[in-house]
């Protein structure tokens, strides 16, 4: 019985033995030196900042700073109860050979609130305890800013008319594949869809579109974009109301001379821009019954600036009337053209063909009646000799 009792207890003993010597083979002073050179190297989230409730990926990257052994690896987590893990841990063993660095990607969602998180990561070695790492995430929902730069004060059926938009990115990170569609009943945009890009934290661009309106009604913007993979998206809209826009060019005809000369009427005056905005292309022109006429068929004032003037002349005949209509028309910054007509009255002894014909007769009778006094004249004075 002693005999079995120190056969067992040698048993043990050397049980013991062979579990440490097992132990220590995988567990050294060298072993938890290598692990120690270990280290995580970088990290990535995808999107960089989160919405709540964006899915995303965080890719943390595991470097061997040895120069002369590898490392076994077996386990790799990583937690927080803001930040959920939906994708598998990393539980297969593998070695990350000396100087090399490997990737470790997790599947994520931000469950949390509006914060910044610290998960965790944790990496086990065959041969060492563990390696911890955190590092920061946020979860923001700043959404992009979308704001109307300008626009008319009204709008006219038909006219085609510019709204000026500027969206801008006030997050932390890039937002991708920013569009804006324009839409609405009788609106007629043009374009219609904008695709702006990509916006890098505090970048913003200008986004401008024209509309047609054939009645009053709405132009409804919605702007989507992606942070990471996901979609996101805001709405705003214009209300497209007829009436006169208030800072549009206000061309205005003064100063207005008629002089009437042989077969035709000359007009002269000036024009004045009294709106807010450049009036383009002036241009003044005498309307039926007058009959424009060279050298003045039509006069081109130009572009008007505010506040801006520019002298006008036009040349016509005109029969049998009292007055003509006069046109003035520009046009605005998006092509339309604008008319304005004011009667001038005419010169009660203007001429026209009829009397123009007797304007000639005039000089006619003059030179008849100096000849005829000459006639006479010398007659008398021959009468006069004669007598004496």
């Amino acid at each position: 019985m002693k005999k079995s009792i120190i056969i067992s207890l040698f048993s043990f003993l050397l049980l013991i033995v062979t579990l440490t010597t097992t132990a220590t083979a995988y567990s050294t002073p060298d072993s938890i030196v290598a692990a120690g050179k270990v280290y995580v190297s970088g990290i990535t989230y995808d999107p960089a900042v989160f919405f709540p409730g964006d899915t995303g990926t965080v890719t943390i990257q595991v470097t061997n700073g040895n120069n002369n052994s590898g490392v076994v690896v077996n386990h790799a987590t990583l937690s927080d109860k803001n930040i959920r893990v939906t994708s598998s841990p990393y539980d297969s063993s593998s070695t990350i050979g000396p100087g090399q660095t490997r990737d470790f990607t997790f599947s994520i969602i931000a469950d949390g609130f509006v914060g910044t998180y610290y998960p965790v990561f944790s990496l086990s070695f065959r041969d060492a305890d563990s390696l911890f790492d955190r590092e920061m995430v946020q979860i923001d929902d700043t959404p992009i800013e979308f704001t109307v730069v300008d626009k008319p004060d009204a709008f006219a059926q038909g006219k085609k008319k510019t709204i000026y938009m500027q969206v801008a990115n006030p997050r932390k990170n890039t937002i991708r594949n920013v569009i804006l569609d324009v839409s609405g009943t009788e609106v007629n945009p043009s374009p219609s869809r904008i695709f702006v890009g990509d916006l890098d934290p505090g970048m913003k661009t200008p986004v401008n579109f024209t509309v047609s309106p054939d009645t009053e009604t709405t132009a409804n913007l919605t702007v989507t974009y992606s942070n990471g993979d996901n979609p996101h998206v805001i709405t705003t809209s214009i209300l497209l109301n007829f009436g006169a826009d208030k800072k549009e060019a206000n061309p205005v005809v003064s100063n207005i001379q008629v002089k009437p000369d042989v077969g035709f009427f000359h007009i002269t005056g000036d024009v004045n821009n009294a709106g807010l905005e450049t009036a383009n292309t002036v241009m003044v022109t005498a309307l039926s019954p007058a009959v424009p006429q060279d050298p003045y068929k039509c006069y081109v004032v130009g572009a008007l600036k505010p506040d801006d003037f520019g002298s006008f002349e036009v040349t016509f005949a005109a029969a049998n009337t009292t007055s003509v209509p006069l046109q003035l028309s520009y046009k605005d910054a998006d092509g339309n053209v604008y008319n304005s007509v004011q009667d001038v009255a005419l010169p009660k002894s203007g001429m026209s063909s009829q009397t123009s014909g007797g304007s000639n007769l005039i000089p006619v009778l003059a030179i008849a009646g100096i000849i005829v006094a000459v006639f006479v004249g010398g007659w008398i004075v021959y009468l006069r000799r004669a007598k004496k």
